[in-house]
């Protein structure tokens, strides 16, 4: 019997970045489906928690992000560009934000085509391992809509057409996640269980065996 799960996901998370291969890697090892539901970046949610949170919040994060990336043996650089514009000095928020949408409403026309994850992964690589500058540019996106299976020019003129309906969905995703008991990402929810972090990996997996999830 396969058993399905929901991964709540940002592009803008190296967290995120960090898990949606190890989950993609377990749709293919066991009878499992996950569908990636992508939000927005907290700092384009809500920008003024980036003001009123601990300073040192940001910090830790890119130091414990890259620690466990070195630990897990995964490639990590911060994004060239940064998925949202913004001052890492003063915080402050661009008003125009052209990469973070287009990415987000790629994601969720993805996930559309059954494909949400796999384009996740791929494109999170882009965005993070560190290997190239402008991922936004060229034909890098559409390389690893390639890789996930994906007609990029399609997807790409759905997230322009369709574009209120994608963002629509997109707030049902942090909605369905706030439901489910969290506000954070990656989260994983299982049967309504919520499992928060990169690190619960592990914990979630135990979880679904104990619901009888099983190897291919």
């Amino acid at each position: 019997m396969t058993l399905s799960a929901d991964l709540f996901f940002s592009f803008r998370s190296p967290y995120s970045y960090l898990a949606v291969g190890r989950y993609r890697a377990m749709t293919e090892e066991y009878d499992l489906d996950i569908t990636l539901r992508t939000v927005l970046p907290i700092a384009i949610r809500d920008p003024d928690i980036l003001f009123t949170g601990n300073p040192a919040a940001p910090r830790y994060i890119v130091m414990d992000s890259m620690r466990s990336a070195a630990f897990l043996g995964i490639p990590i650089a911060w994004p060239r560009p940064d998925p949202v514009v913004q001052n890492l000095m003063t915080r402050e928020i661009a008003e125009e934000q052209p990469h973070i949408h287009r990415i987000v409403r790629l994601g969720q026309a993805a996930t559309r085509r059954g494909k949400g994850l796999a384009f996740a992964h791929e494109a999170a690589q882009l965005i993070w391992d560190g290997s190239i500058d402008g991922w936004n540019e060229g034909d890098h996106l559409a390389k690893a809509a390639e890789r996930a299976g994906l007609d990029f020019a399609e997807l790409e003129a759905e997230a322009v057409s369709d574009a209120e309906a994608l963002d629509a969905e997109v707030a049902g995703n942090q909605a369905a996640l706030e439901e489910a008991g969290h506000w954070g990402v990656p989260t994983l929810v299982f049967d309504g269980e919520p499992f928060f972090g990169q690190d619960r990996i592990d914990v979630a997996l135990w979880r679904m065996e104990q619901a009888g999830l099983k190897k291919r």
